[in-house]
């Protein structure tokens, strides 16, 4: 029973030697892969600065998209609220309804 347990006692720590090691060696890995990039990026600015103007770009286009595609539906639900004839809340959505309809219409 004593030789059992010391057996698993020496297993349990070549294991947990093993597993530091490996976590170890992929800090390292990861340390010298950005160390790399980082020094990519200072030998060549351009491509730094074509990458955040090519993301602005890209997250603009989506904010765009986005706020049309919200304000679309708002549009619509109150359309549909406004067909309901409700009594304050209805004059008041087809009111809104009516500006924002004049605003599209304009040239």
């Amino acid at each position: 029973m004593i030789r059992l347990k010391e057996e698993l006692d020496h297993y349990d720590r070549e294991v947990l030697t093993e597993v530091s090691r490996k976590v170890d060696q992929i800090a390292v890995n990861l340390e010298r892969v950005q160390i790399a990039d980082y020094i990519n990026l200072m030998n060549k600015p351009w491509r730094l600065i074509f990458n955040n103007v090519l993301g602005g770009i890209a997250r603009g286009v989506g904010i765009a998209i986005g706020v049309t595609v919200f304000t679309s539906t708002i549009l619509y639900i109150l359309q549909l609220l406004g067909a309901l004839n409700l009594p304050i809340i209805g004059d008041y959505i087809a009111r809104l309804i009516q500006v924002v309809q004049s605003q599209l219409e304009k040239p």
